[in-house]
């Protein structure tokens, strides 16, 4: 059966003087998404609403259109006769966006007072493209590395969710639409993000909007779900590369002041998706801290070693990061950082130049 999209509501003049569409794919459970509806219009009334039904129940459809029906030039209700998966549903949605921003939203999100605003907030950086909040609830995302670190309000990360997504008008139009052959979550979004790095354009996320998930409903069965996910990451890693995770140890004696380029080196090969443990020694850690090094990015964390007999903090902490991933690579900074624990670290300078491609 081929597939049919109705403009319902305002159909023929959908413009308004608003810069921002948010993005609603609706797949049944019409009580939870009107709750979901009603808050978006309740927190943001600046905002225009594009909801994309993607082949309800009738009576999902009746209730979309009783929805709609009112918001006239604020809304647009495209219907597909089928359910076309997530993704397609977005990109939809994406193809009628001409604000200057669009927010994808999931029906199993609720939002809260000022959300919107903190989205936009961030993104009037010129250097940031997209923009996620953090989750609370029993659905939460696994986007929480910036409520564990309360000093920090916002900062890049490589982590997003379609449950809720900011994206720029003007990165969309250079990087194009989500790929419609990849999975619905997690190598769909890191291609996405990566894509956008490529370009020159950041992805934060910002604690200071704060979202409310309910548990999400997981279609098809978990084997294939899994052989897409590793279908997915086949594609990934052939046009990206594989991500790495690096412990680096700068040893005991080494100055934070020398070591402004070489946090600028970590801080890019995180927005390429790599993970970065950095070990330092008290007083090092004390002054990454107060440089703001712990706000730069999810992807980067300080292991603080302890005071008495670091060395042996050292040795221990390697071993427990080995164990939980025995693929990550041990880096020191130079021949001086050289310790028990860390026969096989490369030398930073060889990380630096695979993170730069050289």
């Amino acid at each position: 059966m081929p597939i049919l999209f109705i403009c319902v509501y305002p159909c023929s003049h959908f413009m308004t003087t608003s810069s921002i569409d948010i993005i609603v794919p609706v797949w049944n459970k019409p009580f939870e998404t009107r709750a979901c509806l009603s808050a978006i219009i309740g927190h943001s009334p600046e905002a225009r609403l594009i909801i994309v039904d993607n082949g309800s129940s009738r009576e999902t459809e009746l209730m979309l259109e009783e929805f709609s029906e009112p918001l006239g030039e604020r809304g647009l209700f495209i219907k597909s006769e089928r359910n076309i998966g997530l993704v397609p549903a977005i990109n939809r949605g994406l193809a009628r966006s001409d604000g200057a921003f669009a927010v994808i939203l999931r029906p199993h999100v609720l939002v809260t007072n000022g959300w919107l605003e903190a989205l936009t907030d961030v993104a009037g950086d010129t250097r940031v493209g997209i923009v996620s909040p953090v989750f609370s609830g029993s659905g939460a995302s696994p986007l929480c590395a910036v409520n564990n670190r309360h000093d920090c309000s916002s900062l890049d990360t490589f982590t997003v969710s379609f449950s809720a997504l900011l994206l720029k008008n003007e990165m969309r139009m250079q990087i194009g639409f989500f790929d419609e052959g990849m999975d619905s979550g997690e190598w769909c979004l890191t291609d996405y993000v990566r894509r956008a790095w490529s370009k020159g354009y950041r992805t934060c996320a910002t604690s200071r909007s704060l979202l409310v998930c309910g548990q999400e409903t997981v279609f098809g069965s978990e084997e294939r779900r899994q052989g897409q996910a590793r279908a997915s990451w086949e594609i990934y890693l052939g046009q990206w590369g594989a991500s790495r995770h690096y412990g680096v140890y700068f040893g005991p004696d080494t100055d934070v002041g020398p070591l402004i380029d070489a946090v600028e080196t970590i801080l890019e090969g995180s927005r390429q998706g790599h993970r970065f443990t950095l070990l330092l020694h008290h007083r090092q850690a004390t002054e990454f801290h107060r440089c703001g090094f712990s706000c730069l990015h999810t992807g980067i964390d300080l292991v603080r070693l302890s005071r008495f007999m670091p060395q042996r903090a050292l040795v221990r902490k390697l071993g427990a990061l080995r164990g939980a991933d025995p693929g990550m690579i041990i880096v020191r900074w130079n021949d001086d950082a050289s310790a028990a624990g860390m026969e096989m670290a490369i030398p930073f300078a060889g990380m630096a130049a695979a993170i730069r491609g050289v």
